[in-house]
């Protein structure tokens, strides 16, 4: 009977490290704005749930391949969590290149996701990425990818390759790319603004056009931006 209570301790351990290293990691659930301890809950109460799925294929924890299978078990929850945060960190790149060319930089507010200082446009974009989030279920996928992991990459087998981390830095320089494809539409019309305001402080050079550029060119902004949050789910 001991024997037996160890041997699924330690599986539910296996179960329990791939499933934190996603909840710490991955977005809204990861929040700095959640409490520890409900995290740690969630864990447990997801450690449970999943446990009876694939708790037959678990290897335990024991001797000294234990420490190998709990670090492979981390490192796939780690990745899994953090890809899917590199979409709000590049909406949240996005709406710090949009602040600074709308003029916002100098504003901040404390990001609630990251209990950081970052431009108000920044915290805007990530708030409509989390209600994006939300709205198209992604949650219920990431659960879903949870429990379809331990098959796709059962306990055990994992092995960190270089190509490990090549997949990984790639899906972080795609941050980059997508940061341009969502603030690109205001850096154009704003730029087209700032040519336009040029022109005419050379043909009038009694108007404020300095003061006026950043009202005009925030104006342009959100009603560009209100265009094309439509494309932002497909996108």
């Amino acid at each position: 009977m001991g024997l037996e209570l160890q041997t699924m301790v330690d599986r539910m351990l296996t179960v329990g490290a791939r499933v934190s290293a996603l909840i710490v990691f991955a977005p809204f659930f990861g929040s700095m704005t959640i409490a520890p301890r409900i995290k740690a809950g969630l864990a447990i109460a997801l450690t449970a749930i999943i446990y009876p799925l694939v708790g037959a294929e678990l290897p335990t924890l024991s001797g000294a391949i234990g420490w190998k299978v709990a670090g492979g078990e981390f490192i796939v929850g780690l990745i899994m969590g953090i890809t899917l945060q590199f979409v709000f960190e590049g909406l949240e790149l996005a709406g710090q290149i949009v602040g600074f060319q709308v003029g916002h930089a100098l504003a901040n507010l404390i990001n609630p996701q990251s209990d950081a200082e970052t431009p108000i446009l920044a915290n805007f974009y990530q708030a409509v990425a989390l209600l994006i989030f939300l709205q198209m279920n992604v949650h219920h996928w990431l659960l879903r990818g949870l429990v379809k992991s331990f098959q796709y990459c059962p306990p055990g087998m994992v092995v960190v390759s270089p190509a490990t981390a090549e997949i990984v830095w790639r899906a972080a320089g795609g941050m980059l790319l997508m940061a341009v494809q969502v603030a690109i539409p205001i850096l154009l019309v704003t730029m087209v603004v700032d040519v336009a305001l040029g022109f005419l402080g050379r043909a009038s050079p009694q108007l404020p056009v300095l003061f006026m550029g950043i009202s005009v060119k925030s104006v342009v902004a959100f009603l560009v931006m209100m265009g094309t949050l439509r494309f932002w789910p497909g996108l």
